[in-house]
């Protein structure tokens, strides 16, 4: 095996049972760290510390990134404009956080013959968003209700300013 001690530098290769006693000498820990490599590498270290180590950059990558969520968000074919106005905020700001949105068109008793009006409500929702997000799945019926569903077009969730990066 390739050993390694605990600084980076290369002690060249030994058996098993040397890199052992010479771990033991030094009071580490001998950590197979590339099984599959022909020969295989060996690192002097404390194994507690580098599973320390590896639990804290877990952790920090755990924070670094954002789970999408689907938002839904129901609206009916007579929904009124002013409300329809509410909505489209809505779906910016989920859009802008980074979340996918599903729209919902619920069609109770006579509205079933107007399937065009609620295609017509779930579109005027996407063309009021169209900056920050778009369409992902079209208007389709599913029983009684109608659904789309729109994603961020920035999938990341964070609006960068020029000069970032």
């Amino acid at each position: 095996m390739l050993l390694i001690d605990e600084v980076g530098n290369k002690l060249g290769e030994f058996l098993t049972q040397d890199a052992l006693q010479l771990a033991a000498s030094k009071g580490m820990d001998l950590i197979e760290v590339a099984p599959g490599a022909r020969p295989p590498v060996c690192k002097l270290g404390d194994w507690g510390q580098m599973k320390y180590e590896k639990k804290k950059r877990d952790n920090e990558a755990k924070k670094r990134q954002h789970k999408v969520q689907l938002k839904e968000l129901k609206v009916r074919p007579k929904t009124d404009e002013h409300d329809m106005g509410v909505k489209t905020r809505s779906i910016r700001s989920f859009l802008e956080e980074g979340n996918k949105v599903k729209i919902v068109v619920f069609f109770r008793g006579r509205e079933h013959a107007h399937h065009d009006i609620g295609a017509q409500q779930c579109l005027r929702l996407a063309k009021g968003v169209e900056d920050v997000g778009r369409i992902e799945a079209a208007p389709r019926m599913d029983g009684r209700r109608m659904f789309m569903i729109l994603s961020p077009i920035n999938p990341s969730g964070v609006a960068r300013a020029e000069g970032d990066e």
